[in-house]
């Protein structure tokens, strides 16, 4: 009896959950911001308020450890699944240009974004704030900070530049290009950190051997589904096939958390899998079904998430850190991008249009954040100063860009009107 209680316990917790994720999305687009920005919020702050109404105690009446638990598991799964289309949108998005603009700006994006977090992260320890600092390895925190400051959220800006038809353009298609490459190489930098953090030198050598079997087996299943056999039971049997591939992105999810890696590893795998070329929107039509699913419970995620902040006090929320990381990101990734497309030979207007796109962090930064926060590589009060850093950058994105459209009109030359009535 027990158990079914358990059970019906979690379901009214899941419907409030994604009513309040409803209420954030529809609030996020009212003001014209991402929908998940909404999300984000709904999640972080619905315990918080909670137990600022109800108190303490009918907080842990309502998420007992048993239904807590429940939902951590509900929340991994749905991040899993959301993440394999993720991983199967960059494949699509990173054959679409190969230029030398591409180059400077994924490097300005990049090379900028990662120093301005090695700053942040010297100012953490400097300032010998032992709950900012946390008890991580010197080493791991520095890593952890630099790869926090460096993602561009992909699923997000695709979304944002789908909802301006800014994707088909030159603009659209240089950002998303480079934040393919620059949160490719801020993964494999997450690796490292979580490999120091588990078992030092020792441990990085682990995490880099399994992460290049992940890529082996990616590359191995994508030659098989390749194969007319693959293709003919994609074509037949679809949503048997967008179940098989839930199952296994999951159990790799696991595999690699045995392993001593974050779950999200073995969605990428997946992802990564999924044919491009030809087969492309076959595949996309059988992983599209699987990330809708997991979309739906990435609210589940982000409302762990806040209860893990709970913990912090709101008289000790870390302003000061939040405003330096909220700066350095900005500069760091506008700044750099502009460069970077300046000496690719985009025009100004181009340049710091790119900027703008490329600071984009949303989901993608609220994911890495959490591996490092569950790893105990980021304090909560660290980890609170750069969702707050997240939120800011991200929810700028839309406003600045229609800013410099709106300059650029203003600036545009009117077009000179021939007198009427012509000369006699």
């Amino acid at each position: 009896m027990g158990g079914v209680l358990v059970s019906v316990h979690v379901v009214a917790v899941l419907a409030v959950v994604l009513a309040a994720a409803l209420v954030g999305r529809t609030a996020a687009r009212a003001v014209r911001q991402p929908e998940v920005i909404g999300e984000i919020l709904a999640g972080l702050l619905i315990v918080p308020a909670v137990a600022a109404v109800a108190g303490h105690g009918a907080l842990a009446g309502l998420l007992p450890p048993d239904v807590l638990d429940v939902l951590k598991h509900i929340g991994k799964i749905g991040l899993v699944l959301f993440l394999v289309g993720v991983a199967h949108e960059l494949r699509r998005g990173s054959g679409s240009l190969g230029s030398r603009t591409v180059g400077w700006v994924t490097l300005g994006s990049f090379v900028p974004a990662l120093l301005s977090g090695l700053v942040f992260a010297a100012w953490v320890l400097w300032s010998d704030d032992e709950a900012l600092r946390g008890g991580a390895p010197a080493l791991s925190l520095v890593l952890m900070i630099a790869v926090a400051l460096s993602v561009t959220a992909v699923p997000v800006l695709a979304r944002i530049l789908e909802d301006r038809d800014l994707m088909a353009g030159r603009n659209g298609k240089l950002s998303m290009a480079a934040a393919v490459f620059t949160d490719s190489t801020a993964w494999l930098l997450l690796v490292v950190a979580l490999g120091t953090a588990s078992g030092g030198w020792g441990g990085v050598v682990r995490s880099v051997v399994v992460l290049a079997i992940g890529v082996a087996l990616a590359l191995l299943g994508r030659v098989l589904l390749r194969g007319r056999t693959s293709n003919t039971l994609a074509a037949r049997f679809p949503r048997l096939m967008s179940v098989v591939v839930a199952v296994v992105a999951l159990a790799l999810a696991i595999e690699m958390e045995n392993w001593g890696l974050t779950a999200v590893f073995g969605a990428f795998i997946v992802g990564l899998s999924m044919p491009n070329g030809e087969d492309a929107h076959l595949w996309e039509g059988i992983t599209r079904p699987v990330a809708s699913l997991g979309r739906l419970f990435v609210p589940v995620f982000f409302v762990v998430a806040g209860m893990g902040l709970f913990s912090t006090p709101t008289a000790e929320l870390p302003w000061v850190a939040a405003v330096l990381a909220t700066v350095l990101a900005i500069a760091g990734k506008v700044g750099g991008s502009y460069l970077g497309a300046r000496l690719g030979g985009e025009s100004r207007r181009d340049s710091i249009t790119i900027g703008v796109m490329m600071n984009t962090r949303g989901l993608t930064e609220i994911v890495v954040l959490q591996a490092g926060y569950s790893a105990g590589l980021l304090s909560a009060g660290l980890f609170l100063a750069l969702v707050i850093m997240t939120l800011i950058t991200t929810g700028l994105t839309g406003p600045l860009l229609s800013l410099i459209d709106l300059r650029a009109r203003r600036t545009a030359p009117r077009p000179v009107l021939e007198p009427q009535g012509g000369t006699q």
